[in-house]
């Protein structure tokens, strides 16, 4: 349903990166759906080549903003496209949300077979992260054409990971921190109710972590909207042909 409610309303700037074909999807959202022929495993080669896959028709796409948000988030649009009119696309811009406390480290490995101490922020991808243009060009001698897998290979972490190691470590370009970006990692039933449509992305935790839920009232009940992601939507998009109708008040 996430995927399916983000393509709908910006369908042209939406890819769906799969590692199989999915013609049930494709008839759904008529989406740009890109089968990147990688993994399916949840490990950290098959993250890296998916990125890489999806790097690369960035750069191929000629679009002003690369955001990569996965398929257990919600992308709040208005509140995006507010969030990106604050920068230009041609500046070095790496917006999103980290997951520690603290820069990462980790062992660079160098051509002379030793190794090196580098620190640096990274964006989580749970929460999603948005590149400029201008910046992602830069990464370009690291990321392009399969050198991105190369890359992760040099620090040995995942996709996102690497996206923080080349900008930050490599670029020297400091990723702008945002807390409107949110993953499964977090408790939001903590965020305020008031703010819940000021955030970017929304993520959820299911029944497993019912505490990454966000707490909000609307047309659909839990059984019927666990994520909260259609309440949501139609909290929006009130006009939505699925959204239930308030109904009509009679007078006495």
């Amino acid at each position: 349903m996430c995927e399916f409610l983000i393509v709908c309303l910006c369908l042209f700037q939406t890819y769906l990166f799969s590692d199989g074909e999915d013609k049930q999807l494709q008839m759904r959202t008529g989406a740009n759906i890109i089968n990147t022929n990688c993994s399916a495993a949840h490990t950290r080669q098959a993250l890296c080549c998916k990125m890489s896959v999806e790097y690369d028709k960035f750069i191929e796409s000629q679009k002003k903003w690369f955001c990569h948000v996965d398929d257990d988030n919600y992308v709040i649009l208005p509140s995006l496209l507010q969030l990106l009119s604050s920068y230009h696309h041609s500046q070095d811009v790496y917006l999103g949300r980290p997951s520690l406390d603290h820069p990462i480290e980790a062992a660079e490995r160098i051509k002379s077979n030793g190794m090196v101490s580098v620190k640096f922020w990274f964006a989580t991808g749970g929460a999603g992260f948005c590149i400029s243009r201008g910046l992602a060009l830069k990464m370009s001698p690291w990321a392009s054409l399969g050198n991105f897998i190369s890359t992760a290979e040099k620090i040995r972490l995942p996709d996102d990971c690497t996206i923080g190691y080349i900008i930050e470590a490599l670029l020297e370009v400091a990723l702008i921190h945002t807390h409107l970006f949110h993953s499964h990692l977090e408790n939001l039933q903590k965020l305020p109710t008031d703010s819940v449509l000021e955030q970017v992305t929304l993520s959820y935790g299911g029944y497993e972590n019912r505490r990454n839920v966000v707490s909000i009232v609307g047309g659909f009940s839990l059984v019927e909207d666990p994520t909260r992601f259609k309440t949501v939507h139609c909290l929006l998009y009130p006009d939505t042909d699925w959204c239930p109708k308030p109904k009509p008040h009679h007078g006495k």
